[in-house]
């Protein structure tokens, strides 16, 4: 490995690192309560150093939430891909959307929680991450109405209810782990199933 490639190298795995280390602490401390400082004193480097890959504590919490959308988003195409039953497609999106949530609490909270208390919306401005997640879960949906599996509501209705759905026993979850749930599996697979047999014709 050259030099040129070894300097890019560290240079990515410093910059993982910083993202991780502001992951935790937004989440445990609060993103108001988390300074440039704190994130440098965590790491062990100086805040300077910080600055030469985010410009502010904005922009940290920008691309740790752009890259939890860009994984999500991976999962769920990897899935539209590989399935040609749009009902089974929307199935196993919805659960590999709430196992994403389980596997990755900090990001999705990061991403879905906290993120919006300080900044607007979700990321769905056009030609965003955040809109191409949902624009994956939509274009799924869109496919059920067409074949007329569901009802014939709009695509946009039908896919935030669908969102709805699964967000919720995501977050649930992740927020409530002490509550005594029924078996993790069956929930999960109840909730997106009986939304599903709601929204069919």
């Amino acid at each position: 490995m050259g030099i040129k490639e070894r300097k890019a190298r560290e240079k990515e795995q410093l910059r993982q690192q910083i993202l991780s280390a502001a992951r935790e602490l937004f989440v445990n401390e609060g993103y108001e309560n988390v300074s440039m400082r704190k994130i440098a004193n965590k790491i062990e480097y100086s805040p300077t150093t910080i600055y030469l890959h985010f410009k502010d504590k904005a922009d940290l919490l920008d691309s740790v939430c752009k890259e939890t959308l860009l994984n999500l988003l991976n999962t769920l195409e990897h899935l539209k891909r590989d399935n040609t039953d749009p009902v089974e497609t929307l199935r196993k999106s919805g659960r590999a959307y709430v196992e994403f949530g389980l596997k990755y609490p900090q990001d999705y909270k990061l991403t879905f929680v906290i993120r919006p208390q300080f900044q607007e919306g979700l990321g769905l401005q056009e030609g965003s991450v955040g809109e191409k997640v949902f624009n994956c879960l939509r274009a799924i949906v869109s496919e059920c109405v067409e074949e007329k599996i569901f009802r014939q509501v709009d695509v946009e209705t039908t896919g935030q209810v669908m969102w709805s759905a699964v967000h919720g026993v995501t977050l649930l979850l992740i927020d409530f782990p002490d509550f005594p749930w029924i078996e993790k599996d069956k929930l999960i697979d109840t909730v997106i199933h009986t939304t599903i047999a709601g929204l069919k014709a």
